[in-house]
C-alpha cells in the first residue's frame, strides 16, 4: 500500500486503496459523454489509469479505439471481461512508454491531484509523451471547495451513497481524503492523499510538461482540455 493510501471492503484492494468490486459497481456518469464531444469520432484514445472500466467500457461500445492503462492486473481483467476488444497494458503510469502516440489521452480520476510533485510531473510527461503533436488531452481537476465543503454526500442512481467524510491537512499543502461508499450489501471506504491546486498551480504544472489549456470542457471546470506546445526550435 502506497504511503497514506489505504482502502477497506470486500476484494481486492489495489496499492492506492482503491477495491476492485468497487469500481466494478460504480455508475458510469457523465465522463463518457464529456470525452466523447471533446474528441474526433473513432479516435485512438489512451486512458491512463482505467480501473474496472467504468469509462473505458463506454467509450469503446462508442467506436473509440481505446487503449487501457493500468497498474493493477485485477482491475485490467474486469476491463478485458467487460470489453474483450479493448487493448489493456499493465504499467505504472509515470514510466509509461509505449512505441506509438494517439489522438487524445485521458488523465481522469483525480490524479493530476497526487501529493507527490515529482509524480504529477511524471504523469503530464506521460500524457505529452503520448499524445500526437495535433492531439488532445484531457485532464480530469478537483472542483472548487472540493476539500473545504465536508463532509458531504451523494445518493447515486445506481443505488448506493458516496461521503465524503474529511480532508485533514497533514503538511506541505497535502490533505488525507477520507471517503465511503455504502451499498445495500457492502461498505468501502478509501484514504488516499491529494493536493488542491490552483489555477495558476494546474497551469504552470501543465507548462512544465510541454502543454497547455485550451478550453474548459465543463461549466463547473472540473474537466479541461489541453495540447501540446511545440518545444523552442521543434515545429508540432
Amino acid at each position: 500500500m502506497r504511503h497514506g493510501h489505504q482502502g477497506t471492503g470486500p476484494g481486492p484492494i489495489t496499492p492506492d486503496g482503491c477495491a476492485v468490486e468497487l469500481y466494478r459497481r460504480l455508475s458510469v456518469g457523465s465522463e463518457p459523454d464529456v470525452i466523447a464531444a471533446a474528441v474526433p469520432a473513432g479516435a485512438a484514445l489512451l486512458e491512463l489509469g482505467s480501473g474496472a472500466g467504468r469509462v473505458t467500457v463506454p467509450l469503446a461500445e462508442r467506436g473509440f479505439a481505446v487503449t487501457a492503462v493500468d497498474e493493477s492486473a485485477e482491475m485490467l481483467a474486469a476491463v478485458r471481461e467487460r470489453a474483450p476488444g479493448v487493448e489493456t497494458v499493465r504499467s505504472p503510469i509515470e514510466t509509461l512508454d509505449l512505441p506509438r502516440r494517439f489522438d487524445a489521452v485521458v488523465l481522469g480520476s483525480f490524479l493530476v491531484h497526487t501529493a507527490d510533485h515529482r509524480t504529477r510531473q511524471a504523469l503530464l510527461e506521460t500524457c505529452r509523451r503520448h499524445v500526437k503533436d495535433d492531439g488532445r488531452v484531457l485532464i480530469q481537476r478537483e472542483g472548487a471547495d472540493w476539500h473545504l465543503d465536508v463532509p458531504r454526500e451523494r445518493h447515486d442512481p445506481g443505488g448506493y451513497t458516496v461521503r465524503i467524510v474529511s480532508a485533514e491537512p497533514v503538511g506541505d499543502g497535502v490533505n488525507s481524503v477520507h471517503a465511503e461508499y455504502v451499498f445495500p450489501d457492502a461498505r468501502w471506504t478509501q484514504t488516499f492523499l491529494s493536493r488542491p491546486l490552483t489555477r495558476e498551480d494546474f497551469e504552470g504544472h501543465l507548462a512544465e510538461a510541454g502543454l497547455a489549456v485550451d478550453a474548459a470542457l465543463t461549466d463547473d471546470g472540473t474537466w479541461v482540455l489541453a495540447r501540446p506546445v511545440a518545444a523552442p526550435g521543434r515545429p508540432r
